[in-house]
């Protein structure tokens, strides 16, 4: 890890008072979906057809 952080944005999308992101653990490789509307958020794994959590290679995520 060249730098100290231990999540990695890797998609963002939002108006002007809700957003979601998608968060990527560099240690684990697993992928977190956050949504906040107004003044309301939450966080929770991002779960893939089999109700897996979506894990990202730690091989893909030296390019981040």
């Amino acid at each position: 890890m060249a730098d100290n952080k231990r999540f990695i944005k890797a998609h963002k999308e939002s108006t002007l008072t809700s957003g979601t992101e998608i968060w990527i653990d560099r240690v684990t490789g697993v992928n977190y979906l956050f949504h906040m509307d107004g003044y309301g958020a939450g966080l929770t794994v991002l779960l893939d057809k089999d109700g897996k959590p979506v894990v990202t290679p730690l091989e893909q995520l030296q390019n981040y």
